[in-house]
Order: structure tokens, then C-alpha cells, then sequence
């Protein structure tokens, strides 16, 4: 198996810079940031200095090997609301821009709900909006733009994404575009009823995952435990062994040959601020223990 890294969502409070050096400091092997207050669609667009400054730092960086970007969570690409499809819109834009400056690996996006419009209503908006923002983004920051990554949901109220089906629908709806991929995230694939906690059930999830969209647009794992039961169709994080889900299942799902090279990202709450460096131990030993299951089990 090849190297798996490992790494963190991480504050860029203070600037995009610190956020590596958080990263250093935390033994991630790459980070996740929000490139603007996640909870807020006002944006500071950042001065190409300080973008070009992050991608020469991160090109030198030893140990944090890749930086992602997460969208802000009020991006709603499903709504019929004009004022707030517009805002979506240019925070989208704003994020995929700034992330390709800085050589980001990829955006990470929750698409959006439709509230109670069904899934069939609102795919050619949804569609139109991520190929407009992807093109646009390219002409505001004048570089390729990076992998956007649609994030599973946890399945709660009228999200979309709650499974492969509805993911790969929005891909397929637009046009498959080769700058989509998806991100997965292990607690809200649980929360959503998906069981992953043995080697055949991983099978399946990924046998889902290859038919529906192709492993090829697996850019990143989200590895979080979850605080909530299975199926509760509620997004509640925990630490990696403290939660519902457990050491053994998330060992089990990262350690499968086919998430080879996949980035794992902590979302974890850690002792209330995020994930700390005993996270990531923790997130290695997971693998480490997942891998040494899967060899006894070819064995026996």
C-alpha cells in the first residue's frame, strides 16, 4: 500500500501563512483550510503577493505536503432565492480562485439543500452554477482551476449529496466535467446508513463509489468518528475511537488497497479547538492496526 497521508483541518486565523506552520506543528502530512470566515459570505480577496507567498511555501514545505480548501457552508447551490443563489455563486468563485492560486489540491464543497424541491428540480441549477463558477474562477486567478470536491452529506432535511446516486447525478449533469471529484466523509456516510465496518461492507462502498462516479474523482477522505447513531442523518463529529463508529470499522475502510494515496483530513473536535497532534497518532495507529487486520485476514 502506498503512503496514506494524514493530516488536519487547521485554522487560518492571522492568514493563509500560519496555517502551515500549524500544520508542522500538529505532524500533519497535509491540511484543509477555509481561505475565508466559513459561517460569513462577505470575502477579502487576498493580494497576489500573499497567494504566490503560500504557493512558493508550500511548494518548500517538508512535512505539510498539500493544502485543501474548504468552501464555506452557507454556499447554497440548490435555492431558488436569487439574493442568496448570487452570493453562493461569488463566494464559490472567490474560494476556487484563491485556492488555485495558492496550488491547493482541491476545494471541498457542500453542495447545497433544496428544501422539499426534490432532487429532479434543481440539478440543471446546480450543474450550470459549479461549471460557471469553475470557468470563472480560472479568469479571475488566472491559473487552472483546482478540483472541486463534492462532499457526501450526512442526510439530514433536503441536503444534496446523501448518497453516490445523488452525487453522481450532479456530475453526470454536468457534463461529467473532469475538475468534479468528491469527498468522503466517514461520519457522514454512517450517519446516512451507509455500513462500512467490515471488509465486505467497505467492498461494497467502494464498489458504489466506483460505479456511481469513478474512484478516479476520489480526491480527499474526511477520517472523523461520529457522535450520533447510525442513520441519524445528523453531521456530529467526534474523535477518532471516542465516537459511534469506532477505531476498528475506520481501520478497516482506510486501510482498503483501493484508497492507495487518498489524503485522510481530521475534522475532528479534539479537546474543543480541533484536532490535535495525539489526533493524527491516533489516525496512523488506526490505519496501521486496519492494515495489520486486512493481512491476517488474506492470511487465515
Amino acid at each position: 500500500m502506498q503512503p496514506v497521508d494524514i493530516g488536519a483541518h487547521v485554522s487560518s486565523a492571522g492568514g493563509l501563512l500560519p496555517a502551515l506552520g500549524r500544520g508542522e506543528e500538529l505532524g500533519a502530512d497535509v491540511i484543509q483550510i477555509f481561505a475565508q470566515n466559513p459561517r460569513a459570505f462577505k470575502v477579502t480577496p487576498l493580494s497576489p503577493e500573499r497567494l504566490v507567498a503560500y504557493r512558493l511555501a508550500q511548494v518548500a514545505n517538508k512535512k505539510v505536503r498539500a493544502t485543501y480548501c474548504h468552501a464555506p457552508y452557507l454556499i447554497n447551490l440548490a435555492t431558488d432565492n436569487a439574493g442568496l443563489a448570487e452570493a453562493s455563486r461569488r463566494s464559490l468563485v472567490h474560494n476556487l480562485a484563491t485556492a488555485s492560486a495558492i496550488g491547493s489540491s482541491g476545494v471541498v464543497l457542500h453542495v447545497g439543500s433544496h428544501r422539499g424541491a426534490g432532487l429532479d428540480g434543481v440539478l440543471r441549477r446546480i450543474a450550470d452554477a459549479l461549471i460557471a463558477a469553475l470557468d470563472e474562477a480560472s479568469e479571475v486567478s488566472g491559473v487552472p482551476t483546482c478540483t472541486l470536491l463534492l462532499e457526501n452529506a450526512a442526510g439530514s432535511g433536503g441536503t444534496v449529496g446523501r448518497n453516490f446516486d445523488e452525487l453522481a447525478r450532479v456530475i453526470d449533469t454536468a457534463n461529467r466535467d473532469d475538475r468534479l471529484g468528491i469527498c468522503l466523509d466517514t461520519q457522514h456516510l454512517f450517519a446516512s446508513g451507509v455500513p462500512f465496518g467490515t471488509f465486505e461492507e467497505t467492498e461494497d462502498v467502494l464498489y458504489q463509489v466506483r460505479q456511481a462516479v469513478g474512484l478516479e474523482r476520489l480526491g480527499l477522505i474526511h477520517l472523523n468518528d461520529s457522535k450520533v447513531a447510525f442513520g441519524a442523518n445528523r453531521d456530529r463529529h467526534e474523535n477518532l475511537g471516542d465516537g459511534a463508529i469506532g477505531s476498528e470499522a475506520l481501520g478497516v475502510f482506510i486501510s482498503h488497497p483501493s484508497l492507495d494515496g487518498v489524503a485522510c483530513v481530521l475534522e475532528v473536535p479534539g479537546s474543543g479547538k480541533g484536532p490535535r497532534a495525539e489526533d493524527i497518532v491516533s489516525a496512523r495507529r488506526i490505519l496501521e492496526d486496519g492494515l495489520a487486520r486486512r493481512a491476517a485476514a488474506l492470511d487465515s
